[in-house]
């Protein structure tokens, strides 16, 4: 039976004001019932701003409102761990941002969890519902540029860059909250897209460097090798001048190439035929198809659309290219 999924926001902080938030009650059998953040004014404004019904300043509170049917966890990394497990352990499906975790072992046990409790958890890897990457998608489940090389990613950035929310303190270059700086927050958007076109990586490996006081990556390097003798290489780097930023994925195949940031709006196609330019225009929230996506798979419509197995596979390749070389 189709039901409407009563949603409880933990967490209603700058990510959830456009990107995630109002879908909740946009998507088909889903409504957003209660927020809750730890200042108590901040909960109450939110949910008076955006028409919700309940707000609450303590997680367990909301967690036990015997009227939410979901959880969707928009905190910082260092406590989705905790809000996942006791979430599942009450029985509630759960959505979750990324990074899913602070690393690898915290994805282990949300993994062990969902096996006791028999539960449900989809990961925020909401790109993999965006169109502009579906296309991409698409592009080479059709052998559009033949079989596939290479793909190299840059992704450069100032060490305040313009692509990170500017109203949300900086826990994100705090590792004991973030997990590691920028590369924590912002790869795993661009490495689940790789496991997404390429499937489960055969291996990989790579290290970063530091230079910051607060013991976080500046600069990381990283390659993966997928079935078919794919080779990812990426290279990130959070210290350059404004003039050098960098955002680009290219995709080499054997007849051509595609082109795209992963946080732009556009692919470029190029073939023997010519160059293609095809432009999107995102969703006004973002996450909104994922959201779909999660409410179809707790109601039993559809598989889990990112499963906390994907995200593991992500972390672990996180924690390997995390590897300081001092």
């Amino acid at each position: 039976m189709i039901k409407t999924i009563n949603w409880g926001i933990i967490g209603c902080g700058d990510v959830t004001e456009q990107k995630s938030g109002p879908a909740f009650n946009k998507v088909a059998n889903s409504k957003l019932l209660a927020v809750m953040r730890r200042d108590a004014a901040k909960a109450e404004d939110y949910a008076k701003r955006h028409k919700v019904e309940k707000w609450y300043s303590d997680a367990d509170e909301l967690i036990n409102n015997e009227n939410v049917d979901a959880i969707y966890i928009a905190t910082p990394p260092s406590s989705h761990l905790k809000y996942t497990l006791a979430a599942l352990k009450k029985g509630l499906p759960v959505y979750v941002e990324k990074p899913v975790s602070l690393n690898t072992n915290e994805a282990l046990q949300m993994a062990t969890a969902v096996e006791q409790y028999n539960g449900k958890l989809v990961v925020a890897h909401y790109r993999r519902k965006v169109p502009l990457f579906l296309k991409v998608k698409d592009l080479l489940d059709k052998q559009a540029i033949g079989e596939i090389r290479t793909v190299q990613l840059k992704m450069w950035q100032s060490a305040k860059p313009e692509i990170v929310t500017k109203n949300a303190g900086n826990w994100r270059t705090d590792p004991q909250i973030s997990g590691g700086g920028y590369f924590h927050d912002l790869s795993p958007h661009q490495l689940d897209l790789m496991l997404y076109f390429f499937g489960e990586p055969l291996k990989y490996e790579g290290f970063s460097l530091r230079k910051s006081i607060n013991d976080v990556a500046d600069k990381v390097s990283g390659s993966i090798v997928f079935q078919h003798q794919i080779v990812f290489n990426g290279s990130w780097c959070f210290d350059v001048s404004e003039s050098e930023t960098t955002d680009v994925c290219e995709i080499i195949g054997s007849e051509g190439s595609i082109k795209f940031a992963v946080f732009g709006k556009s692919i470029l196609l190029k073939t023997a035929a010519g160059e293609e330019l095809f432009n999107f225009q995102h969703p006004e929230h973002i996450e909104q198809p994922m959201i779909e996506s999660v409410v179809r798979y707790i109601n039993g419509q559809e598989p889990n659309p990112c499963s906390i197995y994907e995200a593991i596979t992500v972390m672990k390749i996180i924690d390997a290219f995390s590897r300081f070389e001092d």
